[in-house]
């Protein structure tokens, strides 16, 4: 390129950068990255005023277990004296953080999930303003992973539950909550699915689905939609790496707030039952049965004097559909019993004989024995007993299930928690509470409890 046009270029560019200077001196004056505030007159949307009502209904949650700590030396009365053990710690704190949500301002009550109370001593709650309120643990659910506890009714905001069943795949959704302990947080992201079930851990699934990051922290956090209405509890999520891979899952509001209300009122909850025990249709069982294979669950027990036993169902009947909606695995056909309340009538389509037949069934509450663990034995002071129910028998567990450990009782102290299953005493397998009635371990020494919790089973002494 010859010299003269060199500076033909260079001056055109120079008037080129001159222009551009000039129209921004014209200009209005904004700051520098900053977007406009209207578009062809239109404000740009902004979920800011939603947000201004939903934050101050979340809250951060952090709970505090005291954990009974053994140390066999100081056991033994020698090296107690010998090594100056007397006064050693026997315990150690173990700290839980997440979220919850107020949902009634005039009594206190914050819904969270089991996960982030379970076994607590003391619940601290941090509200939006800063201010840090005592709570308690009004009641627990480890089925559905929903929890209730209560704080001082002072200046509260609540959110409003949104019914759930007018949600879509596609709905816009706005997780908030506190992860990883930074904070309040707020991600936003879409309903990808509804009604999940399969995650391992929990009784009864009917989860939200969405893509907005759920990480550790939010469990218990609040998912709104773009009204500001609390559409579902944050609950988990499905990562390798274990934070946010947008799979995470939420307790639909419906759910959490039947729960909630139960729990409120008597400090558990009361589940229907149809009294069949069941299993998935398989091709190999299809043929046997002589159907043609498709989806169903097929029933290999009817229990005496239950809902189906009068209905008149039989073992080798294969239920199609329930209220209208396929049933594909007995796990869907175990939520739509036990999530319905008490007394609610089930359309069942079934398959008998190859025959298609219609029936209803009304669920009735599950009878299973308690008792008070303080009754058995004053070590067991705290925890509450029960016999498992037909899901639980139906898993191939045996023993009795603890359905409540108070905090700061001496059950909690020995290291047992709510959903926890005893399955032997002192080497002695047990069936039922009335077996552990029958042993009379007030006059044993020691008591040894055998324990299955979640996938982990391991001895736990008491003394």
């Amino acid at each position: 390129m010859s010299n003269l046009s060199l500076w033909r270029v260079t001056r055109a560019i120079s008037f080129a950068v001159l222009g551009v200077f000039a129209a921004l001196a014209a200009a209005p004056r904004t700051y520098a990255g900053a977007l406009p505030i209207a578009v062809d007159g239109q404000p740009l949307p902004s979920l800011a005023p939603m947000l201004e009502h939903v934050t101050p209904a979340v809250v951060n949650i952090n709970s505090k277990t005291r954990v009974r700590v053994r140390n066999p030396m100081a056991e033994d009365p020698f090296f107690r004296q010998f090594f100056g053990l007397q006064n050693a710690p026997r315990e150690r704190i173990e700290q839980s953080l997440g979220s919850g949500v107020i949902i009634d301002a005039t009594k206190g009550y914050v819904l969270t999930n089991n996960h982030v109370i379970d076994g607590a001593d003391d619940i601290a709650v941090t509200l939006h303003d800063g201010r840090t309120l005592k709570a308690k643990l009004v009641g627990s659910d480890p089925d559905t992973d929903v929890a209730v506890i209560q704080m001082p009714a002072e200046n509260l905001s609540a959110l409003v539950l949104a019914d759930t069943n007018k949600l879509q795949v596609g709905d816009f959704v706005v997780a908030v909550g506190n992860p990883f302990g930074l904070g309040q947080t707020v991600t936003s992201g879409i309903v990808s699915a509804l009604g999940r079930s399969g995650l391992r851990g929990m009784g009864y699934q009917s989860f939200i689905q969405t893509d907005a990051s759920i990480n550790p922290g939010n469990s218990g956090g609040a998912l709104v939609n773009l009204r500001g209405e609390l559409v579902g509890i944050n609950s988990q999520i499905v990562s390798p790496s274990g934070a946010s891979a947008g799979i995470g899952f939420a307790i639909p509001a419906n759910l959490a707030g039947d729960v909630m209300r139960q729990l409120i009122s008597s400090g558990s909850v009361k589940r229907g039952t149809l009294g069949i025990e069941a299993q998935d249709l398989t091709p190999e069982i299809a043929r046997m049965l002589e159907i043609e294979p498709s989806q169903g669950v097929v029933v290999t027990r009817v229990q005496n004097d239950s809902p189906s036993a009068s209905a008149g169902l039989k073992p080798g009947d294969v239920i199609t559909a329930v209220n209208g909606k396929p049933v594909a695995t007995e796990q869907e056909l175990h939520n739509a019993e036990g999530l319905l309340p008490v007394g609610s009538a089930i359309q069942l389509k079934l398959l008998r004989d190859g025959k298609p037949i219609e029936t209803s069934v009304r669920t009735a509450t599950e009878q299973l024995a308690t008792s008070s663990g303080a009754k058995l034995d004053p070590r067991l002071d705290g925890a509450e007993f029960a016999d498992l129910g037909e899901r639980q028998h139906s898993a191939g567990l045996s023993g009795i299930s603890i359905t409540r450990v108070a905090p700061g009782s001496r059950a909690a102290a020995s290291g047992l928690k709510n959903g926890d299953i005893v399955f032997a005493v002192n080497q002695v397998e047990i069936g039922s509470v009335r077996d552990l009635e029958r042993l009379g371990t007030k006059r044993v020494r020691q008591l040894l409890l055998s324990v299955v919790r979640g996938n982990n089973s391991f001895l736990v002494p008491l003394q």
